[in-house]
């Protein structure tokens, strides 16, 4: 592709400070032009928006911060100043991790490694949590029975450490899955027209092969645990397989995601106990709440992208609504988990632990610009420290109970 020359990217930026961002804009015109799903009346300042993602592929926002720094696309020389882009082997995504340890693997595996997410690791520690809290929550019923393995009412290390390896494989398989399926629309979005498929680093057939060997690993620490768990984890694949389907149909694929990511919490109590009980299935509803509103968070990265290609998202419905929407989700996730821990019979101590994970949650609301990408991705990526919080409350809750 021809790359633009700067002067042309700031012609239309000093274009777009002379609109008069409080008028109204017809809207028929518009809505039938970008093709968006949700017509509704356009502030100004949108529609402009929505011309930098059409003209030039990415918003102003970004398109200002590459000019601003010298990055991977940034402004280079001084009279023949272009839009640098990289190779599709050395993409890094806006949301990766910088310096990961992914950044220095050998050429051929790293875009395997990102199109399975290993260098963006907050996905794989939110699939985890829920199933920790469910051996958590578990051991403080089992601890006083000789025939199970947790002690004293401390979780199970080894069924921990199970769970950390099933999360990161069927974490890394959903993900290429929903690549596959996406990669189209990935294509069209700025934040993930760099992942290994869409920029062209990976052929489908060989993505579809490594999905296959996620999957696999995923199966054999499946098969490890009693018979009632493992056919629990089977269904688990017909949320997985639905998922990345759900953006095209409503607006709440948070919640599809909520049902799938939160699974853990049903599996982690049946690996150990043999079955279902309503302290586990609390807490799974409870984590359906916190990933609405953390999903919520994320997705707000992509509204513009999203408006132009149709898809839908809860970001995109709530649209300013957001902020008492995340209070809401927030609140019911604490009290369900808290209501978890009571049916559970945990000490007293896990409240005032698990009021510091919903302390964390209202700052989250509280203090969330929806309209930077890169306050949405940090708070997204803060609910690592609100699963780890609410770990230790269980706990802390099974030991002393």
């Amino acid at each position: 592709m021809r790359p633009r020359p700067l002067a042309d990217l700031q012609r239309t930026l000093a274009a777009s400070e002379r609109l008069d961002r409080g008028a109204p804009l017809a809207v028929e015109p518009v809505e039938h032009q970008q093709r968006i799903a949700r017509p509704q009346p356009h502030h100004v300042l949108e529609v402009v928006r929505l011309f930098f993602v059409q003209r030039h592929g990415r918003g102003r926002a970004q398109i200002m911060r590459d000019i601003k720094t010298d990055g991977r696309r940034g402004v280079r020389g001084s009279h023949a100043r272009t839009i640098a882009m990289t190779s599709p082997d050395d993409t890094v995504l806006p949301d990766s991790v910088r310096g990961h340890w992914v950044d220095r693997s050998p050429a051929r595996l790293r875009p395997y490694l990102r199109l399975a997410r290993l260098d963006r690791p907050i996905g794989t520690w939110l699939l985890v949590w829920p199933g920790w809290w469910a051996i958590a929550l578990a051991a403080a019923l089992t601890a006083d029975a000789p025939d199970t393995r947790p002690w004293f009412g401390l979780p199970d290390l080894f069924l921990l450490v199970l769970f950390g390896i099933g999360a990161l494989a069927m974490r890394g398989a959903g993900c290429t899955y929903n690549d596959v399926v996406d990669r189209d629309i990935d294509a069209q979005v700025e934040r993930t027209r760099g992942r290994p498929i869409p920029s062209g680093a990976v052929g489908v057939r060989a993505a579809v092969a490594w999905l296959i060997l996620q999957a696999l690993i995923g199966f054999a620490v499946l098969i490890t645990f009693n018979t009632f768990a493992i056919w629990l984890g089977v269904a688990s694949l017909a949320l997985i397989a639905a998922y990345p389907f759900m953006k095209r149909i409503t607006w709440w694929p948070q919640l599809w995601l909520g049902l799938a990511f939160n699974y853990g919490a049903l599996l982690g109590w049946a690996a150990i106990t043999g079955g279902l009980s309503a302290a586990p299935l609390l807490l799974y509803v409870g984590g359906i709440f916190w990933t609405l509103g953390y999903d919520t968070i994320y997705a707000h990265q992509d509204t513009e992208d999203d408006a132009l290609v149709g898809v839908k998202s809860s970001a995109r419905w709530l649209g300013p609504r957001t902020r008492p929407f995340l209070f809401v989700a927030y609140a019911a996730t604490t009290i369900l988990i808290a209501a978890a821990g009571a049916t559970a019979g945990l000490h007293w101590l896990f409240y005032p632990q698990l009021g510091l994970a919903a302390l964390h949650l209202a700052w989250q609301a509280r203090t969330l610009k929806i309209d930077s990408p890169d306050d949405c991705l940090a708070k997204f990526r803060s609910n690592h420290h609100t699963g780890a919080l609410v770990f230790l409350a269980i706990v802390i809750g099974s030991v002393l109970a």
